[in-house]
C-alpha cells in the first residue's frame, strides 16, 4: 500500500505516526491506516461521556422535577405521603422536613433542574460529535465535582445525621457519580487537567474504579442500616 510523507499527513494522524515513531518502526506510515485508528483514541470516549452526560442528567432533572413537586404537596399538606417513602428507612418525607432538604435557603431539587439539564446538552453536543473547546472540559469538570461533593455531603447527612435514604436521591447519586467519572477519565485522557495524557490503558480498565466506588456506597448503607438490609434478603 502506498504511503505519505509525515509532512503531508492531515493533523488528525499525527499523534498515531508519532506513537509509532516512539515505538520504532522505521517502515512507511500509512496516513488512511492512521486516519482509521485516530477516533478509537477520541472520538470514542467523547461519545462515551456524552452518553454518560445526557442519561444522567435526564434522569437526575426528572428525579429533581418528582422530587420537587413532592415537596410542594408536602408544604400545602404536612400529612402528605411522598411518593419515595416506602418504609421507615426509605423515607423522603422524614428528608424533606430537614434543613439539610434545603441548604441554600430553598428546595435542593431546584438546583438539579438547573444543573441537570445543562449536562444533558453538554451529552448531547458530544454524541453529536461536536468537539468542545477546552474552557467548555474546565466546566464540566467543575460542575461534575461540585456536584459530586453535595451529592457526597447529602450522603454522609442522610447516613449519620437524618438516619433514613430517599431512593430517588440515591438515583440521582450515582448519576452524579457517573457524569463526574466519565468526564474526569476524558479530561486526564486528553490532559485538559495538567500534565501528560492518560493511556488507552487507563481508559480500558477506569470502570473497575467505579465499580468500587458505588460498591463502597452499597457497604456503608448496609452497614448503617444491617437489620434493614438484611430483611431485604431475606435474612
Amino acid at each position: 500500500m502506498a504511503t505519505t510523507p509525515l509532512s503531508a499527513a492531515p493533523t488528525d494522524v499525527l499523534p498515531v505516526v508519532a506513537a509509532r515513531a516512539r515505538e520504532g518502526d522505521d517502515g512507511g506510515v500509512d496516513v488512511m491506516e492512521a486516519r482509521h485508528e485516530a477516533p478509537t483514541a477520541e472520538v470514542v470516549p467523547q461519545r462515551a461521556v456524552g452518553a454518560v452526560l445526557l442519561a444522567g442528567g435526564l434522569v437526575g432533572a426528572v428525579v429533581a422535577l418528582v422530587l420537587l413537586l413532592d415537596k410542594i404537596a408536602l408544604l400545602e399538606d404536612p400529612a402528605f405521603v411522598p411518593s419515595c417513602s416506602i418504609d421507615p428507612v426509605l423515607a423522603c418525607g422524614t428528608i424533606m422536613k430537614t434543613w439539610q432538604a434545603s441548604v441554600l435557603g430553598f428546595p435542593n431539587p431546584v438546583i438539579g433542574l438547573l444543573t441537570f439539564p445543562v449536562a444533558a446538552a453538554m451529552g448531547a453536543l458530544l454524541l453529536g460529535g461536536v468537539a468542545l473547546p477546552r474552557w467548555a472540559w474546565w466546566g464540566l469538570q467543575a460542575g461534575t465535582t461540585l456536584g459530586l461533593l453535595f451529592a457526597h455531603w447529602l450522603i454522609v447527612q442522610s447516613l449519620v445525621v437524618i438516619g433514613a435514604l430517599c431512593p430517588w436521591c440515591m438515583v440521582a447519586w450515582v448519576a452524579v457519580i457517573a457524569m463526574f467519572w466519565f468526564t474526569t477519565v476524558a479530561d486526564l485522557r486528553a490532559g485538559n487537567l495538567g500534565g501528560a495524557p492518560a493511556g488507552p490503558g487507563f481508559a480500558r480498565r477506569h470502570g473497575w474504579g467505579l465499580a468500587a466506588w458505588y460498591l463502597a456506597i452499597v457497604v456503608a448503607i448496609v452497614a448503617t442500616f444491617p437489620a434493614w438490609a438484611a430483611g431485604l434478603v431475606g435474612l
